[in-house]
């Protein structure tokens, strides 16, 4: 598998991940609670990369995070996939199904444009 191809299937990729995990023993380490946990923590380090920024300024607001924006993205990634393998979710089919529910809780009829809540849209 080619990590550069930006067309990697992410079940190729979680495949890739169980096996680096297999390697190194760390699913000792990787309890659903364990990896929640972790996922929070990989998206709280996303996040303080944009702590402080105004909507109008640069995003992230100090030029130097920017470059540290991909790793942590991934590492949002990483932990969510660890997570996944540990409780058995097919990640790729979880999303299909969530966004065909979220076609029928947001049609674009009465959602295009609009930021409400689908329980607070019209017909909601």
């Amino acid at each position: 598998m080619s990590w550069s191809d930006s067309h990697t299937p992410l079940s190729v990729i979680q495949t890739e991940l169980r096996a680096f995990n297999a390697e190194r023993d760390w699913g000792q380490y990787h309890s659903p609670r364990n990896l929640a946990m972790a996922l929070s923590a990989e998206a709280g380090e996303l996040l303080s990369l944009y702590l402080w920024c105004s909507d109008g300024g640069p995003q992230p607001p100090v030029a130097a995070r920017a470059a540290r924006v991909e790793d942590e993205a991934a590492d949002v990634l990483i932990s969510l996939l660890n997570l996944c393998n540990a409780a058995g979710i097919d990640l790729s089919a979880a999303v299909e199904r969530k966004m065909s529910k979220n076609r029928e809780k947001y049609p674009v009829e009465s959602a295009r444009g609009r930021l409400e809540k689908y329980t607070e849209l019209e017909g909601g």
